[in-house]
């Protein structure tokens, strides 16, 4: 075999080689149903894979039936705060908690997922994308999901006002993934009333591993209590 022979099979080893790497450590497609979808936003129902047929302790408790009202109730219970270094809560103080979600993206949202909730299976989470488009390749995104276990909704907000650029080749990811952020989460998610939250424990080798829940668990069972001061996840 001549040099040359020689160096088209090496060539085109090496490109089978980086194929297949590169498929082996692609990020796998998330099954869904969709419930609601317009050009820019959606409400689906996705596969939850750490939910296990065979340990029925750990299905949700879908389908679960939810009002508008009451799912109203608890979008507009939900407030963020930005998350400031020390060196600025010091100068400025704790930034002013601000509703998570605007009044017409809660008229949205709402009647959608308790829609989504009353078609949810056990293995299923209920989740949503709202995009505003700036320009042709800019739009700031909100997204998250939400699944009920018992009388407690867990709720994970992935992004929350974040300018989402789109790339120009490569996978688009805020759409196919809702509920994983696009950049670094520089916010607190909380609740009102805070009487309503359940605070989860982490152990402290899952907190040496960054392996803490980040989710926002609700009693729905006391939704629409008085409001108190928000508890907020850190």
């Amino acid at each position: 075999m001549g040099l040359k022979a020689v160096s088209e099979s090496l060539a085109l080893a090496l490109a089978l080689a980086l194929t297949s790497l590169f498929l082996g450590c692609a990020i796998p497609h998330v099954p869904f149903r969709t419930v609601y979808e317009d050009p820019v936003n959606y409400v689906r129902l996705e596969i939850d894979d750490e939910v296990l047929p065979e340990w029925p302790p750990g299905h949700h408790a879908h389908p679960k039936v939810f009002t508008a009202d009451q799912v109203a109730r608890v979008l507009r219970g939900m407030t963020v705060r930005e998350r400031r270094i020390w060196i600025q809560e010091w100068i400025q103080g704790e930034a002013p908690p601000v509703p998570a979600f605007k009044e017409q993206e809660v008229a949205l949202l709402a009647p959608q997922i308790a829609e989504a909730f009353t078609r949810a299976a056990y293995n299923e989470r209920v989740t949503f994308y709202l995009s505003q488009p700036q320009t042709s390749v800019k739009r700031v995104i909100t997204s998250g999901g939400m699944y009920v276990r018992g009388n407690e909704l867990h709720m994970i907000l992935g992004n929350w006002q974040i300018v989402y650029g789109i790339p120009t080749y490569g996978m688009i990811y805020d759409r196919r993934y809702p509920m994983r952020p696009t950049a670094a989460k520089g916010f607190f998610l909380s609740f009102q009333p805070a009487d309503a939250v359940i605070r989860q424990r982490s152990s402290l080798w899952d907190t040496l591993l960054a392996n803490d829940k980040d989710e926002l668990v609700i009693n729905i069972d006391l939704v629409g209590q008085p409001p108190v001061a928000a508890a907020s996840i850190r």
